[in-house]
């Protein structure tokens, strides 16, 4: 019995001991892989969560990245981005960082640049003139007087043939006299010698010539010829089937050689004279296809082709004449009317476009916004060309298939300026906050941009002061020695060599940085933030 309660309490022991060994040697493990676990995911001593670096990014803000460390041509090191700092990082490359959701809520939308063909057209307003071509005046080469009107009204229609006017002339009727007996003479001179026969005719011929000089038709040297007797008046007959635009003549009156007393216009086809502004002017060629439009027919079109470029330009209106003809069969057309008119430009092939929403006009410079990766903008200064109704050729600063934003692009751009602005001021009030003697903003500064303490170390002719300044937290530079421009030369009168001041800049340029602000601190003795030259 009691070696069994023995053997009994030998067993429990046992078994005691090697649960309670197995339970200290499991602690040991769990504690071991425990500390190696928390080894790598326990904050460090500073209570920051351990971030993951994205690349390194250059310490003068310039767009240049590296993957690895590396120093700058001055010898600064590179500063690494870590992953969540993004929006800073683009905002220091000079891109825009909005969230998907803002993206979408701002109604932004994307297209690609692309090659087309600008089919552009050119749009002018003109005036109808008769065709110069279709004009003549009736302008007796002779002096008379007007005996009768038969088309006594400006506007007159008249038929091609139709009497005009009569004139009595004693020059015509001694003309005719003439010529009359020179052809009775060579009518009784037939017998006579081949000399004699030969002077009369010369002397009708004369005669005749003289007569036909004077623009008298045919029909009535031949009636002259026949009866032998000189007609007291002569009628002038229209030449051309028109209108009677201008109209001198009064019955009774004198007219000397070469007066125009009558003009008559064939209006069956007129002019249009379309002033083209100078800028677009290089887009018009003869024979392009124009389309008009007039007032009085807003139901009609009319086309014609463009048959002349004028070579000179109206200085006043810096436009260029251009014609263009139309038929004018039904006589709507009146001389006087104004138009508007549309040509055709002659298309120069496939060239980079973008759609014309796309550009942002300062009209000091051309942006367009295009997309980096999503959510983020890079806003790029490009030069423009020609132009279509919706869309503008790009010259240089976007490449084909680049994706662009067309639409809620302002917004956009609104959206940056506030971030920028709302950014200058926290990062103002930190420095207030954080050492308010020092890193107050100095007085007179304007506008968003970063402040720095440092002593000037010289500034030579051309307004370019070094400055040895000490680290920049807003822009995560170090203390070094760098040159700034000044915003204006007020300023100078702070920055004298050896001062010690408190000054704000700002990124005019790419790499360009400006002091618009400064305020001394006092003298300094040496030089406290001497870094990379």
């Amino acid at each position: 019995m009691k070696k069994n309660i023995k053997m009994g309490v030998l067993m429990l022991t046992a078994t005691v001991l090697a649960t309670g060994g197995g339970y200290w040697y499991g602690q040991r493990q769990s504690a071991a892989h425990g500390s190696e676990q928390a080894a790598s995911t326990v904050p460090p001593a500073n209570g920051k969560k351990e971030r993951k670096i994205l690349f390194y990014r250059n310490p003068m803000g310039l767009p240049d990245t590296s993957p690895t460390p590396k120093k700058d041509p001055m010898g600064m090191d590179y500063i690494a981005v870590f992953d969540g700092e993004e929006e800073s990082e683009a905002a220091s490359a000079g891109q825009i960082q909005i969230s998907t959701e803002k993206v979408q809520k701002l109604g932004v939308r994307l297209e690609a640049a692309s090659m087309r063909t600008l089919d552009k057209v050119v749009r002018a307003v003109g005036r109808i003139e008769p065709d110069e071509r279709l004009t003549y005046a009736i302008a007796p080469k002779f002096e008379g007087y007007i005996e009768r009107l038969h088309v006594n009204a400006t506007g007159q229609a008249v038929g091609k043939g139709q009497p005009l006017f009569e004139v009595y002339s004693p020059e015509l009727v001694s003309a005719q006299r003439e010529y009359a007996i020179a052809a009775q003479g060579v009518e009784a001179l037939k017998g006579a010698s081949e000399e004699t026969q030969k002077g009369m005719r010369e002397l009708a011929e004369s005669s005749l010539m003289r007569l036909r000089n004077w623009d008298i038709s045919n029909e009535q040297v031949k009636a002259l010829s026949q009866s032998g007797a000189a007609r007291r008046t002569l009628t002038f007959r229209s030449p051309v089937a028109g209108i009677v635009t201008e109209k001198k003549a009064v019955q009774g009156m004198r007219f000397m050689p070469g007066e125009a007393l009558y003009q008559v216009t064939n209006l069956s086809s007129v002019w249009v004279i379309a002033d083209v502004f100078e800028q677009d002017i290089g887009l018009v060629r003869p024979g392009a296809k124009a389309t008009v439009r007039i007032n009085a027919y807003p139901d009609k079109v009319f086309t014609g082709p463009v048959t002349y470029v004028y070579p000179t330009l109206t200085a006043e209106t810096r436009t260029v004449p251009v014609r263009v003809e139309l038929t004018n069969a039904g006589g709507l057309l009146k001389p006087g009317m104004f138009t508007q008119v549309e040509l055709s430009a002659a298309p120069k092939g496939a060239v980079l476009t973008v759609p014309t929403s796309a550009v942002i006009d300062s009209g000091r410079r051309q942006i367009v916004l295009v997309q980096v990766k999503e959510g983020r903008f890079e806003p790029r200064e490009v030069k423009v060309g020609a132009r279509s109704e919706d869309r503008i050729q790009i010259l240089e600063g976007v490449q084909d298939g680049e994706m662009v934003v067309v639409a809620a692009n302002f917004l956009i751009d609104a959206e940056s300026n506030l971030k920028a602005a709302i950014g200058g001021f926290a990062s103002a009030e930190q420095g207030k906050g954080a050492a308010p003697e020092s890193s107050a903003k100095p007085q007179g500064a304007g506008g968003v941009g970063h402040q720095a303490e440092g002593t000037v170390e010289d500034v030579d002719a051309k307004s370019t002061v070094t400055l040895a300044h000490g680290p920049v937290p807003s822009l995560k530079w170090p203390a070094m020695s760098m040159e700034f421009k000044v915003a204006h030369s007020g300023l100078l009168k702070e920055l004298k060599p050896g001062a010690l001041v408190a000054f704000e800049f700002v990124e005019r340029d790419q790499g360009e940085w400006v002091i618009t602000a400064a305020r001394p601190l006092g003298k300094a003795t040496a030089n406290p933030h001497a870094g990379h030259n």
